[in-house]
């Protein structure tokens, strides 16, 4: 093994060594304004428009300007939270699916300048915009192709609407890093009072190539997002999540324009023609847009520290929504967890134990390739093999055992990604021992794992499209984070609670007061067979930390509901189990709830497996007192359910029922509804 000796590099001798060429590139290769955005690795989403006034996720179209007004709005609040939580940028929702523009457009009347808001005086994106460069964030606008209020949508005048606005948004406003076009795209809105169905074929009718070519010529430094590209990729889920093996390449040109084969190349492809990176994008609720109802739903910090190693730790970026209330600002709860984030992830990551250690390579290419370079916190220095020398390892000696459970790596992606299979290893009395491995590095790869001590480990290159070309190697001690506990209930009203962890003390209210440690320890499943909210905490008896607050809101116990139809699998629909389902030959579910009840909602989980199908896009429910006369009680639309398959909600003014039955008027795949879980409102 090469010893790298650290005095000898330090009186500056190393030009003593005969410089050596760097490795060739392994294509495909980033380009230049790719390079700049992926060290941004963590900037913010703001979804704020009309969809927060009429409180929907896809807005119809036939909204009014009149209904957006802000009372408190202050762009500089935004910026100031995205600033202190480590974000680097910010996207705003310049145009959503309704087609409502947060700028004076002069290409239509349905704009910020028809609404009470600043007396139809504002100008949103320029408020936007001013305070993002206060706070030295970089600029994103998200622009939705699909416009469900344009009477031209669908026609040839509507592609001249959108690039003019297009042009307005990328000329007036200074320089933007990111333009971000959503992948949604025809379907039925208003349409200028057509209310009807508009199908367009989107891999032509926007004729994307001139539209792109627009941007260029605009902003030619801003990265295009979309399903597949140009320049980054959606990841293929709303959940936040990478993959354990995710590749920045991709093969654009085949797969373009929203990849028939998405569920197959979403993590990329190793022999991709084109770097499209993945973007990682979630909602720190369970909405995009703000709705008072899930005030209480905001991740928590565990799960977003999930979401923070399943994206930037496996080579993505990561794009965090927060959906501004209606009065114009990101809510309290939302503030809190984010910051709660920035300082979890600043503990983590505060001791680098590699800064202290002595490293040792199998080999190197020789100078300006060294091992030091793994460890000068410096991405544009790096240490690479000869060539042809794929397999290679680093050893890394700390001088006494240390106690460690995190290992960060990141390739010089800027000569193309390489790495395959790696593993990390431990001395144990002379012989190593594997600790854990992995596949994919890329920009940076953060692999987690029990604590664990050693004065010795060893980092293999175990395979790769091309000699290893790593830039840094951290090792970490993160501390423990506990979970809240896990609430669940049975259909009789059996409520038990679960720690993520053993020898934890969990202490749990019912009466929506906060739990409190020593008060009301639990001890076995309860009773709660009625509407009422339950919260709890994890408390480590040997350290008294808590963990954050679990809380679910029950209702009625399902205990006595009955389906009506005759297939007795319609009972996984109330079995209060996520990952049951039952699928339905008429479209429809008829529940027999016992007694009447005076009904304010329901609430649908969508299947859950893995290969999803029959998720219910337009539904109807229905009410009868005596199963035989119905009654309509809503009916509407679970926007976005195909993308996001999280529980969806519909609350409306209380009607009598003892019969419900809802029905799938239309699913996202023209398959039968499923229904993984219905429930009711009565609070």
């Amino acid at each position: 093994m090469k010893k790298f000796v650290w005095p000898f590099f330090a009186l500056g001798l190393s030009f003593c060594q005969e410089k050596v060429a760097p490795p060739e590139p392994v294509l495909p290769v980033p380009h230049e304004r790719q390079i700049g955005w992926q060290e941004l690795e963590f900037y913010g989403f703001v979804h704020f428009n009309m969809n927060t006034f009429s409180d929907r996720e896809w807005g119809f179209g036939d909204e009014k300007p009149e209904q957006f007004n802000p009372t408190a709005l202050d762009a500089r609040q935004w910026a100031r939270v995205a600033k202190e939580s480590g974000m680097k940028g910010l996207i705003i929702t310049a145009k959503h699916h309704d087609g409502f523009v947060l700028w004076p457009s002069a290409y239509t009347e349905h704009s910020v300048k028809n609404s009470p808001w600043r007396d139809g005086k504002g100008d949103l994106i320029r408020e936007f915009v001013d305070a993002c460069r206060e706070y030295g964030l970089k600029v994103g606008i998200y622009y939705s192709p699909w416009d469900r209020n344009h009477p031209d949508y669908g026609k040839s005048e509507y592609i001249t609407y959108m690039r003019n606005q297009l042009t307005e948004l990328l000329t007036n406003y200074g320089e933007i890093y990111e333009v971000w076009f959503d992948g949604a795209n025809g379907g039925t809105g208003w349409y200028g009072g057509a209310n009807e169905e508009r199908k367009v074929d989107k891999f032509s009718y926007y004729d994307w190539p001139a539209t792109h070519e627009l941007v260029r010529k605009l902003q030619p430094n801003a990265m295009m997002f979309s399903d597949a590209g140009p320049d980054v990729r959606w990841v293929g889920n709303e959940h936040g999540f990478a993959y354990e093996t995710t590749w920045s390449n991709l093969m654009r040109d085949s797969v373009y324009a929203g990849m028939p084969d998405f569920d197959k190349w979403a993590s990329g492809q190793e022999n991709g023609t084109h770097w499209v990176p993945a973007e990682s994008d979630v909602s720190i609720r369970p909405g995009w847009y703000y709705h008072a109802y899930e005030d209480h739903k905001v991740k928590t910090l565990p799960e977003l520290m999930e979401i923070y190693y399943k994206s930037i730790g496996q080579n993505s970026s990561l794009l965090i929504n927060f959906p501004v209330d209606r009065r114009g600002l990101i809510h309290e709860k939302d503030v809190e967890a984010i910051l709660q984030l920035a300082a979890k992830i600043k503990e983590d990551f505060s001791v680098n134990l590699a800064q202290e250690a002595s490293f040792e390579a199998s080999s190197d290419r020789g100078n300006g390739y060294e091992v030091e370079n793994l460890n000068d916190g410096n991405f544009d220095t790096y240490w690479t093999t000869p060539d042809g020398q794929i397999q290679a390892s680093v050893e890394l000696d700390f001088g006494k055992p240390v106690s460690f459970n995190r290992l960060l790596l990141q390739e010089f992606v800027n000569l193309g990604q390489r790495v395959k299979a790696f593993s990390l290893e431990k001395e144990v009395n002379g012989t190593w021992e594997k600790i854990a491995e992995g596949t994919t590095i890329g920009h940076k790869r953060i692999l987690r794992f029990a604590d664990t001590e050693a004065q010795k480990i060893r980092v293999n290159f175990l395979d790769g499209k091309g000699i290893p070309v790593i830039s840094e190697i951290g090792v970490y001690s993160a501390p423990a984070l506990l979970f809240p506990p896990k609430i669940s209930r049975t259909p009789a009203g059996k409520v038990t609670l679960t720690a993520a962890e053993e020898n934890l003390d969990i202490y749990f209210t019912t009466d929506g007061s906060a739990p409190k440690p020593e008060v009301n320890r639990y001890s076995g499943e309860f009773d709660v067979p009625d509407a009422a909210t339950v919260q709890a905490i994890a408390v480590d008896p040997k350290t008294g930390k808590s963990s954050g607050l679990g809380r679910v809101d029950f209702d009625l116990a399902k205990g006595s509901w009955k389906p009506v139809q005759a297939d007795s699998n319609a009972v996984k629909s109330i079995d209060e189990n996520p990952q049951s389902y039952w699928t339905s030959s008429k479209n429809e579910l008829i529940l027999d709830l016992g007694k009447e009840i005076s009904l304010k909602g329901f609430t649908y989980l969508p299947m859950q497996a893995r290969y999803p199908s029959g998720y219910i896009a337009e539904y109807g429910l229905e009410v009868s007192l005596d199963g035989k006369s119905w009654k309509s009680a809503a009916r509407g639309e679970f926007s976005n359910i195909q993308n996001s398959p999280i529980e969806q909600t519909v609350r409306f003014d209380p009607i009598p029922a003892r019969f419900v039955k809802l029905k799938g008027l239309r699913t996202t795949d023209g398959n039968p509804s499923t229904f993984g879980e219905f429930g009711i409102l009565t609070r």
